[in-house]
């Protein structure tokens, strides 16, 4: 779990290109949950002021998880924004991703693509 959300937070920090599987949403956003949940009890536990800090690590996660959203989107072949439809977006993140590539890149769980595509003809 730890691992999908450096993956997230670290190397696409802002990258709002390409596609998201759900296992990469879903492993951040309960890594997410969990992280804020502990810092606003233990800093709340400590002093109600250091509440500040959970509010600092949700301001510095905010646009990792609009970009990992965004790209969950694109997995299903759908606009980014479609994270802006409240119902419909919890169902296109619950929902498998397309097959093969799309018009947002190549299927993240296919990690050899090109060699499945050799020999097909293009149409």
């Amino acid at each position: 779990m730890i691992e999908w959300y450096k993956k997230v937070v670290f190397e696409n920090y802002a990258n709002f290109e390409g596609r998201a599987r759900r296992k990469e949403y879903w492993m951040f956003f309960l890594a997410n949950m969990i992280i804020s949940f502990a810092l606003g009890f233990v800093m709340g536990l400590i002093s109600p002021s250091l509440g500040l800090v959970a509010n600092v690590y949700s301001l510095a996660v905010l646009v990792p998880s609009i970009a990992v959203a965004i790209r969950r989107m694109h997995d299903v072949g759908k606009s980014g924004w479609f994270i802006l439809i409240p119902i419909y977006n919890l169902i296109l993140a619950c929902t498998e991703g397309d097959k093969g590539a799309n018009a947002y890149g190549p299927d993240p769980k296919n990690e050899f693509d090109e060699v499945n595509e050799i020999g097909k003809a293009e149409l």
